[in-house]
């Protein structure tokens, strides 16, 4: 278990590499909208290429920030059950979530998405608007992300089963669980 354990901690720290870019990227996002609104409205100056930034800059957020939230254990649950579950119910839930929902999903969006971003790179791809970027770097973040989420998967698999044998993994497991307020 421990090689198991050794690995789901390299996985955890690409994670929160991963997701620390994705929240820089937030911030770099909203300056470069700020200035692309100060200058469209005093300088009656705009660039389809900075619009576009701003977009390949949201979808670096959420396709680089997937794992992180995924290690935070910040995912959407349904609650009717799993709320009312013991920690030991929870961890096997998790455990049987991420074999049959979470692998199944992230490898076929992987396999969809790899040639999606080879077609695009392959035709060198670029915007239909005038002044418009490349389209493949942010084609290229969708398999990648995909693929972290899959890593991190893997992570909190091996975790999971290290707590229901009785092991206590190094460092922070997040298993907090908050019902939704309503």
């Amino acid at each position: 278990m421990k090689p198991l354990l050794a690995f789901s901690r390299v996985v955890d720290g690409i994670s929160t590499f991963c997701g620390r870019v994705a929240e820089w990227l937030v911030l770099l996002a909203a300056v470069i909208s700020a200035g692309n609104a100060v200058v469209r409205y005093l300088f009656s100056w705009s660039s389809n290429g900075w619009l576009e930034v701003q977009w390949y800059l949201f979808a670096g957020v959420v396709m680089l920030g997937g794992a992180y939230t995924l290690l935070r254990n910040g995912h959407v649950r349904v609650d009717l059950i799993y709320g009312n579950m013991s920690e030991r119910g929870r961890l096997w839930t998790d455990v049987l979530g991420i074999l049959f929902f979470l692998f199944p999903a992230m490898l076929l969006l992987v396999w969809m998405t790899w040639p999606f971003f080879l077609d695009s790179l392959n035709r060198w791809e670029g915007s239909s608007n005038a002044g418009g970027l490349l389209r493949w770097p942010a084609k290229l973040l969708l398999p990648v992300g995909f693929l972290l989420v899959f890593l991190q998967g893997a992570s909190e698999l091996i975790k999971r089963i290290a707590l229901l044998r009785g092991l206590r993994p190094e460092g922070e497991v997040a298993l907090a669980y908050e019902k939704p307020m309503q």
